[in-house]
């Protein structure tokens, strides 16, 4: 990570970015490639918020999570900047880490810092970065997430990009969901992609710490770990039943908004009531490519 003095950058990204945009196109493709996977610490106080952030509320409660988080953790994930100056810089992406570190009382955060007018060299340059054999699983899927934020690409568009299956990209963004713990266990390979995987398989962040700790603690494989997993699933609630009328078949209310369900989702659906009103909704897919479309309906993936 590049060192800097209080209020100034680090000397080798001061250097980098010196006169940038007078370079030649030849240089200035260098320079981005080594921004690409350089990061920076910046005092906060130089950064400023995108005027084109959609986004333009912030939850108090989910800050104050993230803020706890961060005087944990630290930042797992760095910021990404728009050099405006050397002492200037534009929030490209998360606004919300910015924020989160000014409340926890942080004076610098880490952070890629961009240059005006690089979107394709450094679409390359991340591409470039993500062949690479000695990344981690974390490096990838950041680096993942960098061209979706800020390259504007779809999932099938990255997909293309970087000669990978559309559900390898999937299960590498889906780390970047983990608590801090697992994306840090992750990052100093003490747990591997496989077991990430099935941790992330868990929604309760307890039980994925809990998890975390099991399989560092003993040594669990994958394979024991999705043991462990299907244990825990069998000691939950055995499926709902449909709610039935007298003749055995489900009631004319419940028919009614399944039908309804099928027109809206192109799947069957079976809702399965209790008789205290709790239950399941249960959506049918055809193949993968049918699961994929009911995921992007519901901006899963």
């Amino acid at each position: 990570m590049a060192k800097m003095k209080k209020k100034e950058l680090g000397l080798g990204i001061r250097a980098l970015l010196a006169g940038v945009e007078t370079k030649d196109p030849d240089t200035q493709e260098k320079i981005v490639k080594e921004l690409s996977s350089t990061i920076a610490m910046v005092p906060v106080e130089y950064i400023e918020a995108n005027p084109f952030q959609p986004r333009v509320e912030f939850k108090k409660e989910e800050l104050a999570e993230l803020r706890d988080s961060i005087v944990l953790h630290g930042i797992i994930q760095p910021i990404t900047l728009r050099r405006l100056n050397d002492e200037a810089y534009q929030i490209i992406s998360g606004e919300r880490r910015w924020r989160a570190s000014m409340e926890a009382g942080l004076k610098e955060i880490p952070a890629y810092i961009r240059v005006a007018n690089d979107q394709s060299m450094l679409e390359m340059a991340l591409i470039e970065n993500i062949q690479r054999a000695d990344l981690n699983p974390m490096e990838i899927a950041i680096s993942l997430n960098r061209l979706l934020d800020e390259c504007s690409l779809t999932h099938e568009g990255l997909s293309e990009r970087v000669s990978k299956r559309r559900s390898t990209v999937t299960n590498y963004l889906r780390l970047l969901k983990l608590p801090p713990a697992v994306q840090q266990a992750v990052k100093s390979n003490e747990i591997s992609m496989g077991h990430a995987r099935s941790i992330a398989g868990l929604k309760d962040v307890d039980q994925q710490l809990q998890l975390l700790d099991k399989i560092i603690k003993r040594g669990m494989s994958v394979r024991a770990t999705e043991q462990w997993i299907r244990q825990l699933d069998a000691k939950k609630d055995k499926p709902v039943s449909p709610k039935k009328d007298k003749s055995g078949h489900p009631t004319p209310q419940i028919k009614m908004l399944e039908d309804k369900l099928l027109q809206k989702f192109g799947a069957k659906v079976d809702i399965k009531e209790r008789e205290k009103g709790d239950g399941q909704i249960v959506i049918h897919f055809d193949d993968r490519e049918h699961l994929n479309q009911l995921l992007e309906y519901f901006k899963i993936i």
